[in-house]
Parts: C-alpha cells; structure tokens; sequence
C-alpha cells in the first residue's frame, strides 16, 4: 500500500503560507517529538526560507524522554533552535514565547508577527490556544481541523498567525509515511487501518516489546508479526464470526500508539533519517498534473 493524502484546502493552504511568510517577522514550526523527521514538512524549507525559525517538538509528554534528548542533541549538532514542548509544564510555554520573540525587531508602526506551521495533527491549534489564555483555534483528535489561515491578536505588540496544517503532494518516504499515518496525521479514511497497524505491531516489536507485554499481556519474541496483530486482536475483542478482524484489531494498536496507553513512545530515531533524502514532488507541477 501506498500512503498519501493531499486534499484540496492544503493547496490553498500552501498559497496562503507562500503570501503570508512575506508579512511575518519569525516561524514556530510545530512538529512531532515522537517522529521529529517524518512530521517535518520539506516544503516549508522552500516556503519559510531566510525568516527566523524556532522548531517545536510538541507532544513531548507522549515521547520516549531519551530518544528525545537524541533529537534535542541532533538539532543542536545542525545549527536548527528547537525545544521539547509539553502542554502540562506552565514553564514550557513561557519558554516557546520568550524563544520565538527573543531577536524579533523592535517597531512601533506595527506588531510583530509571529507564524505557526506544521503539518496536521501535531499540536498547532492546541499551542495557540494556550498562547492566547483562550480558545481560539479549534482543536480535534483527527487531522486538519484548521481550514485557514487566523490571526489572533496578543496583546499590543504580538500577532499569531494559525495556518492550516499541510503535508505535501506525494510522501517519497513510505517508511516516515506509514509513521505518520501511525502518529494519526493521515485521516484513518486515507489509511488501511490494519496495513499500519501491522507496521506499528512490527515496530513495537522491534523497539519496544516490553510494551507488549505490559499492554496486552503477550510475550511478542519469536511471533511472526501478523500472528501478533491477531493475538491482540483477540485480547481486545476484534472478532467477528469468521475470526480477528484485521482491520479493527489495527485500529486498536493504533488507538494505543496514540493515546499513550502503550507508554512513552518514539517512532523513530536520527538515525531513521535515511542517508539519501527523497526528492521532493514538485507541488505547482504536481497540481497541474491532477487539474489536467
């Protein structure tokens, strides 16, 4: 199977970034602590270009507290500002403010600008709501809650920029793909739910099978990985009268990934960076293409 999923708004929604970088004064780019690579954008690279930038690991509190100090050490050794982000810590947001405005300018015709990006389902709107001390952007468990672009005033001197989360036109990388769809920024709707749960029973298998055991009560050495979707699968009552049904029984690893309910989880390392990166479709000619 191959992962995509592109509709139409994160079209638009790219054309609307293009045109509202050119207003903005730095980026927060919101991004995944469990899977820091895969839920980058490569496109933002292209649209953000020289506008300073402070990357965001959201949903620290759901990571594997080691392999993020991995990512933490990683982005340190590129030259790229990052923090750990937990919606729990009070201090952690008055850290993402006090980093993204540090070296903004100093004006008095206009406030500064500050924009948040990301691709779906990392965190984006939860993060303005907590800068705002309200709720403002909406906020959902599935991705692209956020159709357009809002700005949300803070204060005399400060504008948020919420943008819609966008991916782009084709996910070159399966591998990083199928993590994204087991993080849930792909629609279950664009997804085989038990083709990704499959890929997260293996993963679990490999990284943390202690995880395993403690969820579900099964000792995952030695089991072929489709044997273990069904084992959990019937632990967790996916059946039907021909047997486990696959698809619910992936649903339900998936919902456990999520959720935490398998503890703190990373989906990759830096070292699943792959030595080669993918070149990246063309969104403009890829567009023109589908409109033909």
């Amino acid at each position: 199977m191959t992962i995509g999923w592109y509709p139409g708004h994160m079209h638009k929604a790219r054309k609307d970034i293009t045109t509202a970088v050119k207003q903005v004064d730095a980026i927060v780019e919101i991004v995944d602590a469990r899977l820091p690579y895969a839920s980058e954008n490569p496109m933002l690279n292209k649209l953000i270009g020289d506008t300073p930038r402070l990357r965001v690991l959201n949903k620290a509190d759901l990571a594997d507290p080691a392999v993020s100090a991995r990512w933490v050490a990683w982005h340190d050794d590129h030259g790229i500002g990052c923090m750990l982000f937990d919606k729990e810590d009070a201090g952690a947001l008055k850290t993402l403010l006090r980093r993204s405005t540090t070296n903004l300018p100093a004006r008095s015709a206009r406030a500064n600008r500050l924009m948040i990006v990301g691709i779906p389902n990392v965190g984006k709107s939860t993060i303005i709501n907590l800068l705002a001390g309200r709720k403002i952007a909406k906020v959902g468990n599935e991705p692209a809650v956020t159709k357009a672009r809002q700005e949300i005033k803070l204060g005399d001197n400060l504008v948020l920029y919420d943008t819609p989360g966008i991916l782009w036109p084709r996910l070159e990388d399966q591998q990083a793909a199928y993590r994204l769809a087991v993080s849930g920024a792909i629609r279950n709707t664009a997804i085989e739910l038990g083709d990704v749960g499959l890929f997260a029973v293996q993963w679990l298998q490999e990284r943390y099978p202690q995880a395993i055991r403690d969820r579900y009560q099964i000792e995952p050495d030695g089991m072929a990985p489709l044997a273990l979707l069904e084992a959990i699968g019937n632990k967790r009552g996916a059946l039907t009268k021909a047997g486990v049904d696959f698809t619910k029984a992936g649903e339900a690893v998936l919902n456990d990934v999520r959720s935490g309910k398998l503890g703190r989880l990373s989906l990759e390392t830096p070292d699943d960076i792959p030595a080669i990166q993918p070149e990246l479709a063309d969104a403009e000619g890829l567009d023109a293409a589908n409109a033909s």
